[in-house]
Formats: C-alpha cells, sequence, structure tokens
C-alpha cells in the first residue's frame, strides 16, 4: 500500500471543501482526495451545493447520509456519493472513516459498487474497534527500524479500517530500569512500558529522571496527534501493575506487593506495590489522570500482565508463585480463596482505573489479557463489565489451551491467535452470547502481520488467511477486535497484501477475497500482468501454510536466539566463550541457560523434542521449501515477461526478494530443527552404525545451512528491497543492527571451523556459577 499512490483515470471532482475549522481527520481526508484527484481543498462554513463534501456526520451537512445510516441502523459507517457532474460527499461517523473513504472512492471501490455511487453508498465497518495492540514497529521493539515512516503507517492503518493507534513508546531504544551485571531482566520493560516510564506522582517522585518521562511523555504525546490527523483514536497497551525500583520499597516498605520477576532471567527480586493497598489505588487513579489530562482522548487501554515486569498479586501464574503482600488475603488459606481474593482484587484494580479514565473520556475503554488467569478465570470474569473488557484470541480461552491447531499438521497445537488461526471452533458463537448476557464484550485478537510468526521478516503475504479470520470473527458477531504486533513497516512493504485483506474485511465483507486481490494486483502492476502478480501471492501464500511452527523461533526467539547469525555446530560449546561473544551479548543467554548450548531448549521450556524435530525436517523439505521454490519460478517468468514495464517489475522485483528472504529465514529454521533431531539422535543412539547415522546427518545439514549463510548474506547487503526490520540505532535483543552481514561472515567462519566437533551437551549448564566464578572445592555442579 502506497502512500502516494498514483491517481486513478477518470476520476473527476469538483472543488473539494471541509469545515471551516475541521478536526485533523476532516482536513486530512479532503486533501489526501484532493492530491489523488489532482484537485483542491478548501474550507467552507457550510456545505456547498456545489462542490465534493468531506465533514463528519456530526456536522450533518448531507441529510441523505443521515437517513440511510438510521435506516440501516448503522453505527459506524462511512457514505459515499459521486454524480457525474463530480459533487458528491464522504460523510463518516468517526475521523478515520473519511481517510478510509477518500481512499476507497479513489481506486478501491469494485465496478458494482462505482455503479452505486450516484444515488449514495453507505458503507458499514464490520468491527466497530479493529487496533493494533502490542505494535511492533510503530510502538514497541522495533521501534527503531530504520526506513520506518510514522506517517505512512498512520495513513496505512486509517484506509485499512483500523480504528486506532498504539501511543505508549519509549523515546530512547532501551528502557530506564534498575539492573545488575549478569542479568537480562531488565531489557523486558522495552514491552509495553507502563505508567512508570510517562508520569509520576506525589508518591514516586525522584524515582525516574524526569527528562525520561518527559521525553517519553512528549513521544506519546506526539503519536497521539499524528493518529488524529487521520482519525484514530489513542490508546496504549501496558504491562501492569509493574514493579518499582527497591529504593522505592526502602522508602515505603509497608507497600511491597508481589514479586513478579522471572527468577532464572533475574538476579534482581522485583515487586509491585501492594495493589490492595488505598495509597496504592490513590497513585494508580493519579496516574491515570495524568495520562488523561495529557492524552484527553485516549480511548482505550489494554492491560498485559504477569509477564516482563508486571503482575498481580497472589495470582497462580506469577513466575515465582503465588506471593503478595499482607493486604489481600491471610495465610492457610485454600487454593479456591485465594483464586477468588486474587480474582476480586484485579477486578478492583481495573474498575479504580476505569473509573478515573472516564471523568475525562466517559466512553474510555479498558481490557485484560485473560490468557493468564486459568485458576482466577471465573472470578475475575464476575468483575468485568460496565467498561471493562477482556481481551484474548478465542471465546473459549482458558489458560492458554484452545481448541485450534496447524491447519496442515494436526499435531502442531497451540496456534490460536497466531497467523494458523484461521478456522472457528463451532462453540464460539453461543459463548459470545453468554458473555453479552452477562454484560461483557470481548475484545478478540488476530494476527495482521509478522510479530510473533515470522520475525523479522516483513512483507510477508498471506491475504487469505487473515481475511479468512476477521470473516469468521464477523460472522459470529464479534465488534471488537485487536490486531496482534501491528502492520510492522508499511513505508519498506508498499506491495503487501494483508492490509488490503483487512480493509476488506472491515469495508466490503462482501466482495470474494480472489476478486479484491486480483483487484488490487491489476491496480499495482496493470491489466496486462495483475494476474501474475495475484499468481504469485496465491503461491506465496500456499508455501506460507505449509510452514510448521517452531515453538519460539517463529517469533520473538528469531532475534533473541541470534538465529542468523550463531554457528550452528554439532558442540555449540566447542567454540570458546569469547568467539560466541559476538552475538551472545545481544541474546536472550544467561550463563546457565541450556539455551546456550542446545537449540530445543530455552531456561526450563523444551522447545523442541527429538520426536517434534524428527517430524519436522521432512515438512520442510518435502511441504515447505518445495513451494517456495515454485513461487520464485513463477515470479521470475513473469519478471521476464514484465520487462520494460516499470510498474510490474517493482512489484514482482518486491516479491522475488522477499520470497528468496523467506526461503533462507525457513532454510535456517530447519537448520534448527535437524540439529535438534542430528544432535538428541546422536546422544540417545545405541550403536557406532546409529551415531554414524546422526553424524552424517548433521553434516549435510550444516552444508546445507553454510550455503544459506552465504546465500542471505549476499541479500541482505544487495537486495534493493528492505525484506526484514533493521535497526536504525544498533542491534539489540529484539532487533537486528546494520552489521548483520559482518555477524553472519563470523558466523560461516566458525561452523567451518568447528563442524566437525563430535555433538555433546553439557547437561549440568543449569547448576554454573555466574560470572565465572567457581563454587568452592567439594560442591557438586551436577
Amino acid at each position: 500500500m502506497s502512500l502516494n499512490s498514483p491517481a486513478p483515470a477518470g476520476l473527476s471532482l469538483q472543488p473539494i471543501f471541509h469545515p471551516t475549522k475541521p478536526i485533523p481527520a476532516e482536513k486530512t481526508a479532503a486533501e489526501e482526495l484532493a492530491r489523488l484527484t489532482d484537485g483542491t481543498a478548501r474550507a467552507s462554513a457550510k456545505p456547498r451545493t456545489k462542490g465534493f463534501l468531506i465533514a463528519l456526520a456530526s456536522r450533518k451537512w448531507s441529510p441523505a447520509a443521515i437517513r440511510a445510516a438510521r435506516s440501516a441502523e448503522a453505527e459506524d459507517w462511512m457514505w459515499l456519493r459521486l454524480a457525474d457532474d463530480g459533487s458528491g460527499e464522504i460523510i463518516a461517523s468517526d475521523g478515520s472513516g473519511l481517510f478510509a473513504g477518500a481512499r476507497l472512492l479513489a481506486h478501491r471501490l469494485s465496478t458494482t459498487a462505482r455503479e452505486k455511487l450516484e444515488a449514495g453508498l453507505l458503507i458499514q465497518r464490520s468491527f466497530t474497534m479493529n487496533r493494533p495492540i502490542w505494535d511492533g514497529s510503530f510502538a514497541q521493539y522495533w521501534r527503531t527500524n530504520r526506513n520506518f515512516s510514522p506517517e505512512h503507517y498512520a495513513a496505512t492503518l486509517a484506509e485499512s479500517g483500523f480504528t486506532h493507534i498504539e501511543v505508549n513508546s519509549l523515546q530512547a531504544s532501551f528502557p530506564y530500569e534498575d539492573s545488575v551485571p549478569g542479568e537480562y531482566y531488565s531489557q523486558f520493560y522495552n514491552y509495553c512500558p507502563g505508567f512508570n516510564h510517562f508520569i509520576d506522582t506525589p508518591l514516586t517522585s525522584g524515582i525516574w529522571p524526569t527528562h525520561y518521562l518527559d521525553a517519553n511523555l512528549e513521544r506519546l504525546k506526539n503519536l497521539a496527534a499524528l493518529g488524529r490527523k487521520y482519525g484514530l483514536k489513542p490508546s496504549v497497551c501496558l504491562y501492569e501493575p509493574r514493579s518499582l525500583p527497591e529504593r522505592f520499597f526502602q522508602r515505603y516498605p509497608t507497600l511491597r506487593g508481589a514479586r513478579i520477576d522471572h527468577p532464572f532471567r533475574s538476579r534482581l527480586p522485583r515487586y509491585t506495590m501492594a495493589q490492595d493497598h488505598p495509597v496504592t489505588r490513590h497513585h494508580y487513579r493519579l496516574a491515570i489522570q495524568a495520562l488523561m489530562r495529557a492524552v484527553p482522548d485516549l480511548d482505550a487501554m489494554s492491560i498485559w500482565t504477569n509477564d516482563s515486569g508486571g503482575g498481580f498479586e497472589h495470582s497462580a501464574s506469577l513466575y515465582i508463585g503465588r506471593n503478595g503482600g499482607p493486604y489481600m488475603i491471610r495465610e492457610w488459606r485454600s487454593h479456591e480463596k485465594i483464586a477468588e481474593a486474587a480474582g476480586k482484587s484485579m477486578g478492583a484494580f481495573l474498575r479504580n482505573l476505569r473509573e478515573a479514565a472516564a471523568e475525562t473520556n466517559p466512553d474510555f475503554k479498558l481490557s485484560l489479557r485473560i490468557e493468564p488467569f486459568k485458576v482466577e478465570h471465573d472470578h475475575l470474569k464476575s468483575e468485568l463489565g460496565r467498561g471493562i473488557h477482556w481481551e484474548g484470541p478465542s471465546l473459549l480461552a482458558r489458560g492458554y489451551s484452545l481448541p485450534y491447531s496447524h491447519p496442515k499438521y494436526k499435531d502442531q497445537a497451540g496456534v490460536a491467535g497466531g497467523m494458523f488461526h484461521c478456522q472457528m471452533d463451532e462453540r464460539e458463537k453461543p459463548e459470545l452470547a453468554r458473555e453479552r448476557a452477562q454484560g461483557v464484550e470481548p475484545i478478540l485478537t488476530y494476527a495482521p502481520g509478522p510479530v510473533w510468526n515470522q520475525e523479522p521478516l516483513i512483507g510477508i503475504p498471506w491475504p487469505r488467511m487473515v481475511h479468512a479470520r476477521l470473516t469468521q470473527l464477523k460472522d459470529i458477531g464479534t465488534r471488537m477486535i485487536s490486531a496482534m504486533g501491528g502492520l510492522t513497516n508499511t513505508a519498506a512493504a508498499p506491495y503487501w497484501p494483508n492490509p488490503i485483506a483487512i480493509r476488506a474485511a472491515q469495508f466490503t465483507p462482501e466482495v470474494p477475497i480472489a476478486d479484491v486481490l486480483a483487484t488490487e494486483a491489476n491496480r499495482l502492476a496493470g491489466a496486462k500482468h495483475g494476474p501474475a502478480v495475484a499468481k504469485a501471492w496465491e503461491l506465496f501464500e500456499d508455501a506460507v501454510t505449509h510452514q510448521p511452527i517452531v515453538p519460539l523461533f517463529c517469533g520473538f526467539g528469531w532475534c533473541w536466539q541470534r538465529t542468523w547469525d550463531r554457528p550452528i555446530v554439532p558442540d555449540i560449546e566447542a567454540i570458546p566463550a569469547a568467539e560466541r561473544h559476538y552475538y551472545e551479548r545481544h541474546g536472550c543467554f544467561q550463563h546457565n541457560n541450556p539455551g546456550v548450548n542446545d537449540l530445543g531448549k530455552d531456561v526450563l521450556f523444551e522447545l523442541i523434542t527429538r520426536d517434534a524435530a524428527d517430524k519436522m525436517v521432512p515438512r520442510f523439505d518435502r511441504k515447505l521449501l518445495p513451494r517456495i521454490t515454485k513461487a520464485e519460478k513463477h515470479v521470475a517468468a513473469a519478471l521476464k515477461r514484465a520487462t520494460g514495464d516499470a510498474r510490474a517489475t517493482a512489484v514482482l522485483a518486491d516479491l522475488r526478494d522477499r520470497l528468496r528472504a523467506y526461503r533462507h529465514w525457513a532454510t535456517t529454521l530447519r537448520t534448527v530443527v535437524a540439529w535438534c533431531s542430528g544432535v538428541y539422535g546422536y546422544l540417545a543412539s545405541q550403536s557406532p552404525a546409529q551415531r554414524q547415522k546422526h553424524e552424517t546427518f548433521l553434516q549435510t545439514a550444516i552444508d546445507l545451512e553454510l550455503d544459506n549463510a552465504r546465500g542471505f548474506l549476499e541479500h541482505f547487503e544487495n537486495s534493493p528491497t528492505e525484506f526484514m526490520v533493521v535497526s536504525a540505532t544498533g542491534e539489540n535483543t529484539f532487533i537486528y543492527g546494520k552489521n548483520l552481514g559482518d555477524h553472519v561472515r563470523r558466523k560461516i567462519r566458525l561452523m567451518e571451523k568447528y563442524r566437525h566437533h563430535k555433538p555433546r551437551i553439557d547437561p549440568h549448564i543449569l547448576w554454573r556459577p555466574a560470572d565465572g566464578q567457581p563454587w568452592p572445592d567439594g560442591f557438586p555442579t551436577s
């Protein structure tokens, strides 16, 4: 989706008018339509009989639009009318609909819809809320990605039918958080920064530097202002209740609440405030009121918790186990009583925030991610409603276990909310009715792009899957949805069809997705070569649907584990620590994390079992990689036919480069599971012949990865296409930097040097002392 899309031929409008005192979205939409049609945009104090009008419905510039909306009992809508003489109007119930209407009118309405424009066309949104959440490139851990245009991104959100924009984002590339040498945990405060990173209250004054808070708050306000320009309502996604540093509790020891850190990843215990204490409640009330003063139109807040520096007291899923301060429940109570008390306390926490925010914005929406609270589920849900929602991937959510599996590999469960969640269990619809009968309106999540699915790639097309997910959500009556990870770097992926599929599901769900994609392909590449582009998308997506899920590595774990640039050899620790430092320094590694020497493990998680690895390797070889090759051949042939056609060549070359990047990514992913299959198989072997078989298998996998790494290096350094997110400020655990090429060269040299060592995993890594200090003599290490 290009912000500078060419103006369509044959669309001529009379002068375009917006109100004299417009909201930003009215002026933006008028100027955009004028740009797309080579027209002019002017201000007017009242509607003109001659001219093309753009205004909110509340201004009552078009009685016909109001009548049509009332007749249809429409809640969120836009009205498009275009007469033969170029007069008409775009009227919408909200600001984002105005910009979307301008883009739709200019070049994305079907022939049938255009025929209805003379009389006026009422378009109702499928979803009253469609917001990005955990927005990777715009707000969260990819916010330093190079060649990112916030302006382009906001415009793409509005055009695609989004209603909100996520604005809580740190100004710096890292969070201000107390830490100690050797621990990783402080970096998790990058995720969804909470109140304490933007504002303080008299209770927390002086804990964070004022210049840090001011810079972050200014960025938040600027992002909200950018959203308003396109009619997008500001929203935030926070980890709360978030921990405070130990120096705070030295000052106020009776406010100490739950320990919430991950004891394997941290060396500094971290605590939240006791959430039931009246001082804590007043602090949070002041905090959200301060946030509302900064952004009075803040419309929605999503609370994530029990992870990444946040957590609720006495809830069962805290990493450290149930714990908390003295005010919620006395000792020696049953698990059920503790769960009940925890659920009620969470409800009180949420109501306190909602009521305080509603003083500024009565329509303020507060939601809580529901999956962490399997034990407290029923007690927590009984506390919701009246502007407080729960958020999750399914109405059947009770913890993280859900009845959704990979569409091609039924043994791979746990796809709910991800890219492969494109089917709907028949129990969902009646469950939604039960939720509403209890006064609760759930917010259901979907995956629009690569965050948590194909990191760090961007622009990988799977429009049919995302369209299927949204269509199914609409069909069961869902009103509010959240897009996990957002749309990433839209300016760097100008021909990506996923936003087109989202727009179609929101505004024109009656149009088959094949027709939507065919129309878009023709618009981008022209009628002659458009069918080849549409076919390329189809072949590319067919490959993607056969991609096995490799836990952690398909998402943020790819960068965590430094998967592009770490050498994959039979004995990882045969490489001296000094030679591994270049990739371990930014990895999510601790000195005693099994992930240091075992690709199938991370802390105490068993990510890839031998059985799973043995199944996945042939799936890569027989299902995924051949389909990528087929798509590459189609695109290569189409590029030859398009010689001399600059428009078509640009689109097809972009697809060529993304297919190649995806092949390199998928091949390295295959190497990870092949390592687990070969090394685990070797270590379990009972005979020399079995060991030789697994060694041969590993060496073949290493040959493949070396060729793949050389190819990726050439592609990374020479491709004109930005096929992955790359940091403009330097690498960190969540994003690679511009020096990735140098790191891949090191990887190749180390793989060539250490490839022939026998497979080995030190099983005693868990018990290693920190910082290289040996245990006293006589103490066991296993």
